[in-house]
């Protein structure tokens, strides 16, 4: 149960810091507000690893932390570009369903086959995809629109796999050294491009609160998979949309079309179903 409660836990710190971070960037540089959100989770990880004196992992497990930081970095970046060009409740769903199937795949081979439930989960999820992604003239459809969306998922699912393998013998200083390796990956970026600044003065505290609950949601889903088991956790994990979606409508005033919000009930039925 407790595993259960951390992965619920950081679907709601992940929802609330997409939300944040895609609203940042609607006005802001990206890699700005990428580059503050990695700050943030770098200092605080840090600071809580020293102050509850977590165990120092050996350097395969920091290695595996570092690879999950690149991954994790080329995600948020595909998000949050996909969160500021489309609407919230479309692409947080859309790549949730993605980020969720690559893990349970990967935990086939390590802890046995899906049930059942998971099976019928797989189905449903294929049709929220179609839902999400559909507008109301099929012959308009652009599916060159989805690739941001469908890179992001692909990449948080790969970030779920190595955080769960980092996690085995610490939780923390593998996730500050994720955190590290993408301020380096996004500063030699910026170096390179010489394109992006640093969010304006008033901007900061949302992107701060991005950095924030991404932070606290990629340590509760640490927490998760270290306790329980990866397509569990990582399916769970990645219910985060329920929480973008209800900030999008709530604060946003974003409407969704039947067939959207079909879309979106039914991601999260497969997500519910895989995780059965």
């Amino acid at each position: 149960m407790i595993a259960i409660v951390y992965g619920l836990a950081s679907a709601v710190s992940w929802g609330t810091g997409d939300f944040s971070g895609g609203l940042a960037v609607k006005t802001s540089s990206l890699y700005g507000v990428l580059l503050v959100v990695y700050i943030i989770g770098f200092v605080l990880l840090s600071i809580c690893a020293l102050a509850l004196s977590s165990p120092v992992p050996d350097i395969y497990c920091l290695l595996l932390g570092a690879a999950a930081g690149i991954s994790s970095f080329l995600g948020l970046a595909a998000l949050y570009k996909s969160l500021a060009d489309g609407k919230m409740g479309i692409v947080a769903p859309f790549t949730a369903v993605i980020a969720a199937v690559l893990p349970v795949f990967f935990g086939m081979l390590l802890e046995g086959a899906p049930s059942r439930l998971q099976v019928v989960g797989f189905v449903i999820a294929i049709a929220a995809i179609w839902l999400l992604s559909a507008p109301e003239k099929l012959q308009k459809l652009k599916w060159r629109k989805l690739g941001l969306p469908a890179a992001a998922g692909l990449c948080f699912g790969l970030t779920f796999i190595l955080i769960d393998q980092a996690a085995e013998q610490a939780v923390l200083w593998p996730l500050a050294a994720a955190r590290g390796t993408g301020i380096i990956a996004l500063i030699v970026l910026l170096t390179i491009f010489r394109s992006g600044n640093l969010p304006p003065k008033n901007k900061y505290p949302i992107a701060c609160l991005a950095g924030i609950f991404d932070t606290a949601g990629t340590t509760l889903y640490a927490l998760a998979a270290h306790t329980g088991r990866l397509d569990i956790s990582a399916v769970l994990a990645s219910m985060y949309p329920a929480a973008t979606v209800m900030l999008a409508w709530l604060i946003l005033k974003e409407r969704l079309s039947r067939r959207q919000w079909s879309g979106v009930m039914a991601a999260m039925i497969a997500l519910a179903l895989i995780a059965a």
